[in-house]
């Protein structure tokens, strides 16, 4: 069952998002072959490689009912469509620059049942609205990343943490982090993942 090493580090899951979530093995090999939004080499490896690493960020946070999320340079989904399995009661907004990429993003959507998720064409800077948390992976600089999204974040938190950008990355940040010149967290999901793949992955926390 390809959900066991979901349910190793979220035992809580329902039936329904179990389902969710085996579902997507299918559907990403579907429109992979279609659209490539993971490398050909890297479908088997979706579930620790692609999902797990994007649930790294629900170890950090866990996002309440009606909360509003952006996901920034979403490509095929991640990390936003494991997260709104996983939090079937926050909605996502998924953007990316590729029309295609966002073909898919609605039709895996569609496919596994996830109702919480909308995939729009455009570009981070364009959007329109304010969100709760901005979520995204390794799409650029953290500092470049900040600019083009920190005046779409809610003045109002409902969570423990600050309202702000919930970033994975992976590797040696420290002069990333240094042009940043803001506070920050982080996060190594090496402490929360014990597989080989997260020993340099990382979830960086901005809160604005």
């Amino acid at each position: 069952m390809r959900t066991e090493i979901i349910l190793k580090y979220f035992p809580e899951l329902t039936s329904h998002q179990k389902q969710q979530f085996d579902a997507l093995f299918d559907l990403y090999k579907d429109w992979n072959e279609k659209i490539n939004v993971i490398s050909r080499k890297d479908i088997d490896n979706l579930y620790v490689n692609h999902i797990l690493h994007s649930l790294g960020i629900a170890k950090v946070m866990a996002f309440k009912p009606g909360a509003s999320v952006l996901d920034v340079g979403t490509g095929g989904g991640f990390p936003g469509i494991p997260l709104a399995i996983l939090f079937p009661e926050t909605n996502f907004h998924l953007v990316d620059s590729i029309n295609k990429k966002i073909t898919v993003v609605n039709e895996v959507a569609k496919g596994a049942g996830i109702k919480n998720v909308r995939g729009e064409w455009t570009r981070a800077e364009l959007t329109k609205g304010k969100y709760d948390f901005i979520v995204s992976r390794a799409v650029t600089r953290i500092k470049e990343f900040y600019g083009w999204v920190h005046q779409k974040v809610k003045e109002e938190s409902i969570h423990d943490l600050d309202n702000g950008i919930l970033y994975l990355k992976g590797g040696d940040l420290d002069q990333e982090l240094g042009e940043l010149k803001r506070p920050y967290s982080l996060y190594e999901l090496s402490n929360y993942f014990a597989e080989e793949f997260f020993e340099t992955k990382k979830v960086v926390y901005v809160p604005i």
